[in-house]
């Protein structure tokens, strides 16, 4: 199946149907990255009622808010399913650590793109191993970058199909779902945190701030971490 008839298909489906049909062609080689936002949970949700064979994993950079894992305790208990998380290599970090100290990040983007790389991007890249189609929780009015993203798309970097099952939902049809379905979400959002990382690099915004604007708040830039690389950086196929 090409990735157009992939595209075709699931551009007809609502998001239960779709991760219906992912689950039945692709099995346990589809896979969900959860950091265990809003979005994220919506999808979880329709996975556990489903019963569907999609790993839902998320990645513990060791910076975690405590009401992510929390949030992730609770996910795993309301639905009784196994969530898998991926660790970065404790020898790249105490390398880190020892060279730059643990509060690198702060002190230049490249400082803080090579921190990202450590604690998500390449344990991103082991979670992803046998994937043959990843979903993701992205919506287009999360930033302009995510707004250049397709339904289905060939993800370059990781050499993988993303699913991004959410692209076309707004901030109201993710609470709506959220409310209808009496999904857990994370405690923060409701304290301003729309959008949720490492706790050194994530603050609450203010209202009518860019929903991103929490993340990474000290430096202008993309406000990405690497995991989704902008349309330009990408070869679709």
């Amino acid at each position: 199946m090409t990735l157009d008839e992939i595209r075709s298909k699931l551009s007809t489906l609502s998001l239960p149907e779709g991760l219906a049909w992912v689950s039945h062609e692709f099995g346990d080689s589809a896979k969900l990255s959860s950091a265990l936002g809003i979005e994220d949970q919506v999808i979880t949700h329709f996975i556990a009622r489903q019963n569907l064979s999609i790993e839902i994993f998320t990645l513990d950079t060791g910076r975690l808010f405590q009401e992510s894992y929390d949030l992730l305790d609770l996910t795993r208990s309301k639905y009784k399913i196994a969530i898998k998380s991926y660790f970065p290599d404790y020898k790249q970090v105490e390398q880190l650590l020892a060279e730059k100290g643990p509060n690198s990040f702060y002190s230049s983007v490249e400082n803080r793109k090579e921190c990202c790389s450590i604690r998500k991007i390449e344990p991103l890249k082991r979670a992803l191993e046998g994937c043959s189609i990843w979903i993701t929780g992205i919506r287009a009015e999360q930033s302009a970058n995510r707004g250049q993203m397709e339904l289905v798309e060939w993800d370059d970097q990781q050499k993988v199909i993303k699913y991004n099952p959410l692209l076309n939902w707004s901030e109201q049809d993710v609470l709506k779902c959220v409310e209808e379905n009496k999904i857990p979400v994370n405690t923060l959002h409701k304290k301003g945190f729309p959008s949720i990382g490492c706790a050194p690099c994530t603050r609450a915004v203010a209202v009518g701030e860019d929903p991103r604007a929490g993340r990474w708040y000290w430096e202008a830039s993309s406000k990405e971490c690497g995991l989704h690389k902008t349309k330009e950086e990408v070869k679709f196929k």
